[in-house]
């Protein structure tokens, strides 16, 4: 296994850190080092910034609007972003249905749908959960009877994370219930204009609506806005979930928020000293940091596979299940860190209007947010159960 960058590689890691240096809006920088969710003004000003470089979609193929990048240089974009708290750009457009758009979308949906992606025109969200369907997402409910030249669409979506700003969303839907639930399922993009759509807000752990549910009341969708065949849908669906779990386990941000907690605790006291010279504080920072580093040698390895032309198979399920035990742990040892300045927490909304600032300093603003949020982080995206259960089957022949 090599890992060491060619100068090629290690110029090219130059270039990512002056752009980000120099083109990186500070208050979308901030917003995303405190881990507070973006603002939707901030996050399409920094996705506009990046179309501008042409490095909206990194893995995108070129006559799309991809960068040619190699392997390497993708792991070390993603990897710079992620070191200086740079938000990626909005997964479900670039990274989920613009994919699956250019690769089993018909011409004029590639033409219609994938400029508007790159340009931040159309804000993307998933209609995939349902009520009783998560894990289990062939069981879903919601369904499309075809109609002349539309379906007619009813059912309802949950988890729908920022619906509240979408422009978009692409949704399984069940076509034929006389077949086995996998096979009677078809791919449909829905403008959210669509009369009989109706988005009501879920206040997660953090008390913030960045979670929806989305019902739909006979809602007629075009035809022509059906991706690929109808009732192969779930092709498409099993496509898109291996690009959502990739980059999942975030160790750039993760080893930020190791420098992040050993800032706050050399500056919170703990009896006669600092919190960053109590032994079990310390124990705790070092284990994180351990397991981390074997975490980013995991990924290195694989990044090693897939230069050499290997393919991976389960290896994603492992960096999702390590990567987010590992955010959650980090979370949690930040807000140990705060003491005091972790328990009054409120959502920014309730600040909104009020003259005072937040109890405590600066730095205790966003970890407990965070941290909340994360709970869900070892759910979404394939809970860490169903990710053993494919390591299980496909390392260990279960």
């Amino acid at each position: 296994m090599d890992l060491s960058f060619s100068d090629d590689d290690i110029a090219f890691q130059q270039e990512v850190r002056e752009f980000l240096a120099t083109s990186l809006p500070q208050d979308v920088k901030e917003r995303a080092d405190r881990g507070l969710h973006p603002t939707k003004e901030g996050q399409v000003r920094w996705q506009k910034i990046l179309n501008e470089k042409d490095w909206m979609a990194p893995n995108w193929p070129v006559e799309y609007g991809g960068t040619d990048w190699t392997i390497t240089q993708k792991y070390i974009f993603a990897h710079e972003m992620g070191s200086v708290a740079a938000p990626q750009p909005m997964a479900f457009g670039v990274s989920m249905v613009g994919p699956v758009i250019y690769t089993f979308g018909n011409q004029e949906q590639k033409n219609k749908y994938l400029p508007r992606i790159l340009s931040s025109e159309d804000w993307w969200c998933q209609g995939y959960s349902e009520p009783g369907s998560g894990s289990d997402l062939a069981s879903l409910q919601t369904k499309a009877v075809r109609d002349g030249d539309h379906y007619v669409v009813n059912g309802q979506k949950i988890w729908t994370s920022y619906a509240q700003h979408a422009d978009m969303i692409f949704c399984l839907v069940r076509t034929d219930s006389s077949v086995k639930a996998q096979e009677g399922i078809s791919f449909l993009l829905i403008d959210m204009k669509t009369p009989g759509i109706t988005v009501k807000p879920i206040y997660g752990l953090d008390k913030e609506n960045s979670l929806n549910e989305v019902f739909f009341e006979d809602v007629r969708v075009p035809v022509e806005n059906r991706i690929g065949e109808e009732n192969k849908g779930w092709t498409y669906a099993k496509f898109l979930l291996g690009n959502e779990r990739t980059g999942i386990a975030r160790v750039a941000r993760s080893k930020r928020q190791i420098t992040r907690v050993r800032e706050i605790a050399g500056a919170e006291k703990c009896d006669d000293g600092y919190l960053l010279e109590d032994p079990d504080f310390v124990r705790k920072l070092a284990k994180l940091e351990v397991d981390l580093m074997a975490l980013e040698y995991t990924e290195l390895r694989y990044l090693s596979m897939l230069s050499n032309g290997k393919n991976l198979s389960a290896e994603p399920s492992l960096l999702k299940i390590k990567g987010t035990e590992i955010q959650q742990r980090l979370t949690s040892l930040l807000v140990e860190s705060l003491g005091m300045y972790g328990a009054p927490y409120e959502p920014e909304r309730a600040y909104e209007g009020r003259n005072e600032t937040p109890v405590g300093p600066d730095y205790a603003n966003g970890p407990m947010a965070e941290h909340l949020y994360l709970r869900a982080a070892t759910i979404y995206g394939g809970s860490n159960e169903i990710q053993r259960n494919i390591v299980s089957k496909m390392v260990l022949g279960l």
